[in-house]
């Protein structure tokens, strides 16, 4: 069995300037303290002389294609996302980067906030557009009701509040 995996399909191009900011500050990151640090490391386990045992040696050249890789693929993602910075003009409406509380039939709620795929936490509440929660948000109003798929199971939420960040 070969290697080779199909592509994965792009994600929406949409991001927050939050989501943009956290991107372009890993960027900096990786390419103004961590690589440094790993090349002086490598440089260092290079100069202890067979290269081909030395496990410092062979780590930190990985890690450095590694990083060399991800600052490739930000600085790539950076150049072909859109900011979202501007708030709708109907705020009764969920769009992108909207804060969305929803309420089951048993009182529970629940906040999401709808992000770009490069920037969605669900331990903070952020979710992708992409998502199967999200898409079933996506233009919905106040007290409208969205039935949502989660596997075998469909739950039924209201909508209780809509919030967008100024």
């Amino acid at each position: 069995m070969g290697r080779w995996r199909p592509p994965r399909p792009r994600g929406s191009r949409y991001i927050t300037p939050e989501g943009a900011a956290r991107l372009r500050a890993e960027v900096k990151h990786l390419w103004e303290v961590e690589r440094p640090r790993v090349t002086q490391a490598v440089s260092e386990a290079a100069k202890l002389g067979d290269r081909s045992e030395n496990a410092d040696y062979i780590y930190g050249k990985k890690r450095l294609r590694e990083i060399d890789s991800r600052v490739r693929f930000l600085t790539k993602r950076l150049e072909e996302v859109t900011v979202v910075d501007r708030i709708p003009d109907d705020r009764e409406k969920i769009f992108f980067g909207a804060w969305v509380t929803i309420e089951d039939d048993d009182g529970n709620t629940l906040t999401y906030r709808i992000v770009g795929p490069d920037e969605f936490d669900v331990k903070q509440g952020l979710i992708s557009m992409d998502s199967p929660v999200a898409r079933a948000l996506l233009g919905r109003r106040l007290d409208d009701e969205v039935n949502i798929h989660m596997g075998e199971k469909r739950v039924t939420y209201y909508v209780v509040d809509i919030r967008y960040q100024e």
